[in-house]
């Protein structure tokens, strides 16, 4: 017997009139265990956040012999390795590619997106059992980031959180990008320039080389140093003309890096009862050592952790969701 995947959409609030012009009203994807429609029991909630560039919807995407995370999910529970859960896969996606699942007046109040109106739909919607212990947030990339900022804010909202690849340690993963994006911007005459002329060639044809790194960088900034009035409202933290690092913007970048703030809020995180955290051993973008030292962090706090390094890079590894779901799930409070 299989769960099975609905797909609801919700109206949020928090999203109306946001900076970018994106959409308030998302797709949201729930995945229901075997046998929820025949009974009236309550169930933990996972809730799953995408990585930058991805969607909501990217969760279900088919792959060559791979299976997508729900079918993981489902596999999970239909074996009788996990208890069953209810899924819940939301949409963070922007204009710039992601929101890293925080406030921002660039981008939008994806947090409280989060946490008020889509936490607040599944639980009026669903059966689930309301509250933190029996709620866990995890993600890959950015999301296994955004899943590391709602322990930092609300441990009285998940107790469980799981963080694949997170990014981490912005010295490493980056710092290396700001030099490319400094030259592709300085190239088309700036920001301004250089986003319309990527919109209109995203339509039209596939992207360069160095596209990634320069929307990585603008979406970093729009979240980490927003400011009012300047092109995209953001600030970079280079000089468009030298890419000298300007250290009062990039101070702000570092408040909101994990290895910098577990430890400030570790009152908080000690609220979490378990935390898993992973990373290749290939990681482009140096997340390994982000992870190790988050992974320090919270063993000297007594939250239980399970943290695994594995030989492979930074995509395509939807595989290790097992391990996090198969730590995570038993350690819920299934009633």
């Amino acid at each position: 017997m299989k769960g099975v995947l609905e797909t609801r959409e919700v109206q949020s609030p928090a999203l109306e009139s946001n900076p970018l012009g994106d959409p308030a009203r998302r797709r949201l994807t729930v995945y229901l265990p075997p046998g929820y429609g025949d009974g009236a029991q309550r169930y933990p909630s996972v809730y799953f956040l995408h990585a930058f560039t991805n969607s909501g919807s990217s969760w279900t995407n088919t792959s060559p012999f791979t299976p997508s995370v729900p079918e993981r999910l489902d596999a999970l529970i239909a074996s009788g390795q996990v208890p069953p859960v209810i899924g819940v896969f939301p949409d963070g996606w922007t204009l710039l590619g992601g929101s890293q699942w925080i406030n921002s007046d660039a981008i939008g109040r994806y947090r409280d997106y989060l946490v008020k109106d889509v936490l607040g739909f599944v639980d009026r919607t669903y059966r689930t059992l309301p509250k933190a212990a029996s709620r866990a947030v995890l993600g890959h990339s950015s999301g296994g980031y955004g899943a590391l900022v709602m322990g930092r804010y609300h441990p009285e909202l998940f107790s469980h959180l799981g963080s694949h690849s997170g990014d981490c340690y912005f010295e490493y993963c980056y710092m290396p990008d700001l030099p490319k994006a400094a030259g592709a911007l300085l190239k088309m005459g700036g920001l301004e320039a250089w986003h319309q002329d990527f919109k209109k060639r995203s339509r039209e044809t596939k992207p360069r080389g160095e596209d990634f790194a320069v929307i990585n960088v603008l979406a970093m900034a729009a979240a980490y140093s927003p400011k009012k009035g300047e092109p995209l409202n953001i600030e970079l933290p280079f000089d468009p003309q030298t890419a000298r690092l300007k250290l009062e913007v990039w101070n702000r970048w570092l408040v909101h890096d994990p290895v910098r703030f577990v430890p400030k809020f570790l009152d908080a995180f000690r609220k979490v009862k378990s935390v898993f955290l992973d990373c290749g051993t290939r990681d482009e973008f140096n997340l390994r050592w982000g992870t190790r030292i988050l992974a320090e962090e919270f063993k000297a706090s007594g939250v239980e952790l399970r943290h695994e390094e594995f030989e492979d890079s930074h995509s395509g590894v939807s595989y290790r969701f097992e391990n996090s779901l198969g730590f995570l799930i038993p350690r819920m409070a299934q009633e």
